[in-house]
C-alpha cells in the first residue's frame, strides 16, 4: 500500500470518526461555527484533531523498526487456538509455542483455561479467554459469571463480544451496560478486558458507537472480531477504532491476519495488539525463516 494511499485512508477515517463523535455528542453547531461548514460534509478542522499516537508507541516503534526481532513481534500477539474442535494435544502445542516464542498470551475457549494455565505454569505467559464467544447474546449476568469462572481457572485476560443486536438497535445504554458487567468482574481480579465490537457486522457509525461505550465502561482495549462472521480485521477498521478510543485504550486486530505485512499494517494502523491463529508463522518470518504453514481463521 502506497505512502499516499495510506495518508488519503487516515485523513478519510479521521473525518468520518469527527462526524460521527460530533453527532453522538450533539456538536452540529460547534463544528460548524468552527470550520464553517456542515456536519454532513467531512471536511476537518486541523487545529481540532491532535494526531494520535499510538499506545505502546516505544515497543510499536520497535517492531516496525528495521532491527525488530521475531520475539519483538510475539509480544505483541496473542497466540490463538478457537476453533470448536481443538482437541488437549492442540492446546499442549499452542502452549509449549508460545512459551518457545514469549508470545503476548494464548487465547483459547474457556473450556481449555485451567489446562493452559498448567502448561504454561512457570513461563509467565497469561491464559486469555473469550467470553459470550461468539455471537455476544449472552445475558450480561451470564457474561460476567462466565468471566469469574474463567478467571478462577486461570484467565489473565478475557475478550468479551458485545451484544451487537442491542447496538444496531440503537441502545447504547444496554451495550455499555453489558461490557461494563464484564469489565468490572475483570477488573476485580486485575485481569485485562478486551472488547471485540465485530466490526465487519457494523456501520462506521456503529463501529463508533460501539467504541465509545467500550472506554465510558473501563475497557481496557477495542476489539475488531471473532474471526467467525463475515469478515475481519481491516486497516481502515483499526484507524477508525484508534482515531475513536484516543491514546488511553488498547487495540487490537484479529480476524485474517495471516502473515507479517498484514501484521505490519495493523500495527501501523495504530493496532497495539495482533490475535492471530499464525503467531509462529508471523515470528518466523520477522526472522527470516520461510514457513509453509497454511493461514487458518482466527
Amino acid at each position: 500500500m502506497s505512502a499516499l494511499h495510506n495518508g488519503n485512508l487516515q485523513e478519510l477515517v479521521e473525518q468520518i470518526t469527527d462526524v460521527i463523535v460530533a453527532r453522538l455528542n450533539g456538536d452540529t453547531t460547534e463544528q460548524t461555527r468552527l470550520c464553517g461548514c456542515a456536519s454532513e460534509c467531512f471536511h476537518r478542522c486541523p487545529e481540532r484533531m491532535q494526531r494520535v499516537v499510538d499506545a505502546g508507541a516505544a515497543r510499536i516503534g520497535l517492531v516496525l523498526g528495521e532491527t525488530a526481532s521475531a520475539r519483538d513481534w510475539a509480544s505483541l500477539i496473542d497466540h490463538t487456538l478457537l476453533k470448536p474442535e481443538a482437541t488437549e494435544d492442540d492446546i499442549r502445542r499452542l502452549c509449549a509455542e508460545a512459551a518457545e516464542y514469549l508470545f503476548a498470551s494464548v487465547c483459547v475457549n474457556p473450556t481449555w483455561v485451567r489446562a493452559a494455565a498448567c502448561h504454561l505454569r512457570g513461563a509467565n505467559i497469561p491464559v486469555c479467554t473469550v467470553i459470550g464467544f461468539p455471537l455476544g447474546a449472552t445475558l450480561a449476568d451470564v457474561k460476567a459469571y462466565e468471566t469469574r469462572r474463567a478467571i478462577s481457572h486461570g484467565a489473565r485476560e478475557v475478550d468479551m463480544v458485545i451484544n451487537i443486536g442491542a447496538l444496531k438497535s440503537g441502545d447504547d445504554c444496554l451495550v455499555e451496560y453489558d461490557i461494563r458487567q464484564v469489565v468490572e468482574a475483570a477488573h476485580e481480579f486485575e485481569v485485562l478486558c478486551k472488547v471485540i465490537i465485530e466490526a465487519a457486522l457494523l456501520t462506521d457509525e456503529e463501529k463508533v458507537r460501539a467504541c465509545v461505550a467500550a472506554k465510558r465502561a473501563g475497557a481496557d482495549f477495542v476489539k475488531t472480531s471473532t474471526g467467525f462472521a463475515k469478515g475481519g480485521a481491516t486497516v481502515a477498521d483499526v484507524q477508525l477504532m484508534r482515531q475513536t478510543v484516543g491514546v488511553g485504550l488498547g487495540v487490537k486486530a484479529a480476524g485474517g491476519v495471516r502473515g507479517l505485512e498484514e501484521a505490519r499494517s495493523m500495527i501501523e494502523a495504530g493496532a497495539t495488539r495482533i490475535g492471530a491463529s499464525v503467531g509462529v508463522k508471523i515470528a518466523q518470518e520477522a526472522s527470516g525463516v520461510k514457513t509453509v504453514t497454511a493461514a487458518s481463521a482466527y
